[in-house]
């Protein structure tokens, strides 16, 4: 596990499975039971406004729920609030990056750096290819950069833009930016989680990669051939007149493509194994310093001074890094898009975190993640149902401890001796792991994953709205089900396949 490129200081060595050998199947899935209604309730209630900030009072509820069953069950107050602490602890650095991503995206409006992808990307791409290119784009930055929260934080901001411009819903934007996204995650050998699969289930990084190519290759394969189709349905829309847009862009930006240095630069230091806090510091920073170059004006405008000064150009960038920002263009739609939340706009994210992180440290100290994920491995009586065992296992960690990291920890093991004693070859949990785990995080609107995504690339309303459209996350379950129900190329301990 390289932790010179995580997004998370996670430790997976640093995690220990509590268990509680008094805590039953049904006490373990009540605070599960209780947290699904009430969100199911809060949403109907609230719909995409409830990720605002009652599904976070809900993930509380929840957790007090857990606390209740841990009381009963002679877990002490002590105890759950240090697993808490533990679980907050482990998204530092998450945190720190949802700071950093809403920082650089303040300054890279203000620059141009957004505006001028989006002027390009309109005259490139068209609605037929928009969305396949999307997912081979990302694909690409993602399996460079090890990384699907800094391929978001910057081409896939961009191209939620040029998608939003061409006619096209954000919600399938979103699904397609993030299928590439992870499917680069996956298959990279800089990702973290592509090294945490292998380490839990014991197998070693380039074979988990290329055993893992028999299902992700498919399954985005599949993806391409959805997403495909379904451009060649938009033309419903039409094909969107752009002059206007474009000449609203040049009229409030100096567009040249110059400015595409800085997200380079970015993606450089990604490559070279920069960690992602400091490369994302770096790239806002570089973005306030072109943004006094190359947008005069537009800082000014910003600090809300009829000129550019020292003083007007320090408030007009702090502004950007910190708060609200806006551009207007000649376009209301253009207007709609070119605003920024800064640092202030990730609070709300950062809050869902925390809430859903002490919802699931509680259950975790109750002993409830590990007895879950005990009963589903007691129902794993044939070789599938060990495979469909852990995917359930996955999906429910995702789901309760709200954290992909977790998701792959705890089953990996909890799982490992089983699959060693039925012949099977590591790769099978490793790659099972990230099929199932890594990738459904981002379904879940709580999940780490799931908030970081939503709000970086349009806001809470893209937590519903993608979920449909996420196609590889949704496929990949069902790929590596698919290929454990057929028997096909299930590897023995011994190398070979069955």
């Amino acid at each position: 596990m390289q932790e010179d490129n995580n997004i998370s200081e996670f430790n997976a060595n640093d995690q220990n499975i509590v268990e509680n050998k008094e805590l039953s199947i049904w006490e373990a899935l009540i605070p599960v039971i209780a947290l699904v209604s009430m969100l199911a309730y809060n949403i109907y209630v609230f719909g995409d406004d409830a990720l605002s900030g009652s599904n976070q009072f809900v993930l509380l509820l929840g957790a007090a729920v857990a606390a209740i069953v841990g009381f009963r069950n002679k877990v002490s107050y002590k105890n759950m609030l240090a697993e808490v602490a533990e679980n907050v602890k482990s998204t530092t650095g998450a945190l720190l990056i949802l700071l950093m991503v809403g920082a650089l995206a303040g300054t890279w409006l203000i620059s141009g750096i957004i505006p001028t992808m989006i002027y390009y990307g309109l005259q490139i791409l068209n609605p037929t290819i928009f969305l396949a290119a999307c997912v081979i784009i990302c694909s690409i930055i993602s399996i460079a950069t090890g990384s699907s929260w800094t391929t978001s934080a910057t081409v896939g901001i961009a191209l939620i833009g040029i998608g939003e411009t061409l006619g096209i819903p954000m919600g399938m934007t979103a699904g397609a930016v993030l299928s590439g996204a992870y499917f680069g995650d996956k298959m990279s050998p800089l990702s973290d989680t592509t090294n945490l699969a292998p380490a839990m289930a014991g197998g070693e990084l380039f074979s988990h990669i290329k055993y893992m190519s028999l299902t992700t290759i498919p399954t985005i394969v599949l993806t391409l051939l959805i997403f495909i189709i379904i451009g060649l349905n938009l033309d419903t829309i039409g094909t969107p007149k752009i002059e206007d847009k474009l000449l609203a862009i040049k009229g409030a930006f100096n567009i040249t493509p110059w400015l595409f240095i800085v997200p380079v630069i970015v993606i450089i230091m990604i490559i070279k194994k920069t960690p992602p806090l400091i490369a994302l510091l770096i790239g806002a920073l570089l973005g306030g310093l072109t943004a006094l170059i190359a947008q005069p004006n537009v800082v000014a405008n910003i600090a809300e001074a009829e000129s550019l000064t020292f003083q007007s150009g320090y408030k007009g960038i702090m502004n950007a890094l910190t708060v609200d920002t806006s551009v207007e263009t000649s376009s209301s739609e253009l207007n709609d898009l070119f605003t920024s939340g800064g640092m202030s706009g990730m609070l709300g994210t950062i809050w869902l975190i925390v809430c859903a992180m002490v919802f699931g440290g509680i259950m975790d100290a109750i002993g409830a993640l590990a007895r879950i994920t005990k009963s589903l491995l007691a129902l794993a009586t044939t070789t599938f149902g060990l495979f469909a065992s852990t995917v359930a296992s996955c999906l429910a960690l995702n789901l309760t401890a709200s954290d992909q990291y977790l998701a792959l920890v705890v089953p990996g093991k909890m799982f490992k001796k089983a699959y060693e004693d039925r012949g099977l070859a590591p790769e099978n949990l490793s790659r099972t792991l990230e099929d199932s785990g890594t990738v459904t995080s981002v379904l879940i609107p709580w999940n780490t994953c799931g908030a970081y995504h939503s709000k970086v690339l349009f806001g809470y309303a893209g937590a519903t709205a993608y979920i449909p459209y996420a196609f590889f996350s949704i496929i990949s379950p069902f790929m590596t089900l698919l290929f454990a129900g057929f028997n096909i190329k299930i590897k023995q301990i011994k190398g070979e396949f069955n």
